[in-house]
């Protein structure tokens, strides 16, 4: 078992122990998406802390949405509750980067871009061919395409 999954299940036992039903429940959720991408496919297989941590990511990616869309409908209770659970999710991901740490490795990557010839609008995918593998996890890709774009357009 990976240590990411097995911290995941140790915490969910103390969660369990310490009624805190909030923490088990998400983390419940949590382990059964891990379990449900380990027997997608042809074949069961173990997932690397790496693997996990993208299956921890997306969850919390779904919970900022859920958030978003039950504060839209005007349902502050479930809002709260989808908020709590991405903190507590967030726990198990790589910090993120600050908005100035962001900024300076996508203007390295303009540059490097610039470079190798593409300039303007139209080399955002060359920008992010760059960036990306340097924020793997710390930066949802909104944020970095966000910030590509409005490096690229001044």
């Amino acid at each position: 078992m990976t240590t990411l999954k097995s911290k995941l299940q140790e915490d969910l036992n103390a969660a369990i122990k310490g009624r805190d039903e909030l923490r088990s429940s998400t983390i419940r959720l949590t382990l059964s998406a891990i379990t449900n991408e380990e027997v997608a496919g042809k074949t069961k297989r173990e997932l690397s802390d790496d693997e996990v941590q993208k299956v921890i990511a997306r969850e919390a990616k779904k919970r900022r949405e859920a958030a978003e869309a039950f504060t839209q409908g005007g349902r502050s209770e479930s809002a709260e509750r989808e908020r709590a659970e991405g903190e507590i999710l967030a726990v198990y991901l790589p910090k993120q980067l600050s908005d100035e740490e962001l900024r300076q490795i996508v203007a390295q990557a303009v540059e490097e871009a610039k470079a190798a010839g593409a300039e303007g609008p139209r080399a955002m995918g060359a920008v992010m061919k760059i960036v990306n593998p340097k924020v793997a996890g710390q930066a949802e890709g909104g944020r970095v395409a966000a910030v590509v774009k409005q490096l690229l357009a001044g």
